[in-house]
């Protein structure tokens, strides 16, 4: 029984038995005390809300229908909804991602779904995901500034042209998403806990595939749903990071670990304003977020970069010939520094444009601190608030021709404010934006450099749960360059 059937089913005995609450809890009176009116919008069925119809257009590939369906029934770029469990407002356009942006912590603040505080468990109970988030945030900076970053590019090389030798080398045809998930799953093991084991990094991978499918999903801990799936993945993953962190705490005090040498290490020699040291449990749930970030939204990119240079010759020849005149320049044996990372102005134009069609963060939620006015509707209190992507990387306004693949919108000036948003904006922007922009060119770099390609199914299906896959895992047919 496919997810989606299952999900459906469900949902329709959620419908079913709880039909009286919906005379008690969803009555047809406002929720807050201005007299301003509601965004134009509905709450759907009776607990689920619009959930399915939120979740199914991106199974079926566009999520971007749900919002634009709305966007023209209520003649409004802000609307109501009920998604994930929570009364919500859509804001949409580049003037809803700036509001919402510039007022972060002051109108409205980080909030994740249920489901998310649920798979990514604290120990510390009184804290909240967001809170847990604010904190991991304030360690990230020493290894994300510049001087860091320039120390990755050389390992990411390594690991890519050991990834390229070991799972593209010497075969016809290759299943693409799932190697691109290993290539950048290899180097968050490697920089966030020095995890180089093959059979370790093997063996985290199909607990982080179940994790990652059910991050974002209705909350029906049920066997065989995506969110009990999660649940259990979480679980295990977390077991077994612990087990790492205390082998890490044996290797420090022995001398054969060093204190600066990644970012488990960082974590377990930081204390926090008030001289408190994060506890094992703590530590596991920090680095199974970073490694769930750290490596899903990349992998997600860079398969979509290969779809798109195998869809586009032209495109293909641009990048191909800025990469070998890179690779031309490096003596035998050298790896890519830095300096060459800056020399990728095309090929970074043609992933940012991958990035605006499909992007791996298709939105994400804030909630209201206080009733606050929006376009002249009323925003409630505790409200849940949730941007897309795609309602401005697919409006025309923003990019004339938006399914059009034109990478010049990246010259120059690039895009207007707002607009681009793949990694969000504001203070809560992607704090790993350039260590994704490491990651992908140097899966580029090697890539091109090696192959040239085509999709051995034209017309793959797109799904996005939550981030956009091909739904056969885009097999290719590779065609090695001659020597």
């Amino acid at each position: 029984m496919d997810s989606f059937l299952y999900v459906t089913l469900l949902s329709l005995f959620i419908f079913i038995t709880s039909l009286s609450l919906h005379f008690i809890f969803y009555k047809n009176k406002p929720s807050s005390s201005s007299s301003a009116p509601l965004p134009p919008g509905k709450t759907g069925y009776p607990v689920i809300g619009e959930s399915l119809e939120f979740l199914s257009t991106g199974w079926k590939g566009h999520p971007e229908k749900f919002i634009f369906d709305r966007i023209s029934k209520y003649s409004s770029t802000v609307f109501r909804t009920h998604i994930l469990g929570e009364k919500a407002a859509v804001f949409c356009g580049a003037n809803g991602n700036k509001f919402l942006f510039s007022n972060e912590n002051k109108l409205v603040q980080s909030w994740w779904p249920s489901s998310v505080d649920k798979v990514f468990p604290s120990s510390t109970s009184q804290s909240s995901s967001r809170e847990e988030a604010i904190k991991m945030r304030k360690m990230l900076p020493n290894f994300l500034k510049p001087e860091a970053l320039k120390q990755y590019v050389a390992v990411m090389d390594e690991i890519a042209q050991r990834h390229f030798n070991d799972y593209w080398g010497n075969k016809s045809e290759i299943e693409t998403f799932p190697l691109a998930k290993n290539y950048t799953f290899w180097i968050a093991c490697r920089l966030f806990v020095s995890v180089e084991d093959p059979d370790l990094v093997e063996k985290f991978a199909e607990p982080f595939n179940l994790l990652a499918s059910g991050l974002i999903s209705i909350p029906i801990d049920l066997p065989g749903t995506p969110f009990y799936k999660a649940i259990k993945a979480s679980n295990y993953i977390r077991r077994e990071l612990v087990s790492i962190i205390k082998q890490r705490k044996i290797d420090l005090g022995e001398g054969k670990a060093s204190a600066t040498q990644d970012i488990l290490s960082h974590m377990l020699l930081t204390s926090d304003e008030n001289g408190k040291f994060m506890n094992e449990l703590d530590i596991a749930d920090k680095i199974l977020g970073l490694l769930i970030g750290g490596h899903d939204t990349a992998s997600s990119a860079c398969t979509f970069i290969v779809k798109f240079l195998a869809e586009l010759p032209e495109i293909y020849e641009g990048v191909y010939k800025e990469q070998m005149e890179i690779a031309e320049s490096k003596a035998p044996g050298e790896l890519l520094n830095w300096e060459d990372i800056q020399k990728m102005k095309y090929s970074w134009n043609v992933a940012c444009e991958v990035l605006r069609l499909a992007p791996p963060l298709q939105g994400a939620f804030r909630e209201a601190l206080s009733d606050f006015m929006y376009n002249g509707f009323s925003i409630p209190k505790g409200w849940k608030i949730y941007w897309s992507a795609n309602s401005t990387h697919l409006n025309p306004k923003c990019f004339p021709d938006p399914k059009k693949f034109d990478p010049s919108r990246f010259e120059g000036s690039g895009p207007a404010p707002y607009t681009f948003v793949p990694f969000g904006g504001g203070p809560r922007m992607c704090p790993g934006k350039e260590y994704a922009r490491l990651e992908i060119l140097v899966f580029m770099h090697n890539l091109v450099k090696r192959f040239r390609w085509e999709k051995i199914i034209p017309d793959e299906k797109i799904v996005v749960n939550p981030m956009p896959i091909p739904a056969k895992g885009l097999p290719v047919r590779l065609f090695p360059h001659k020597a």
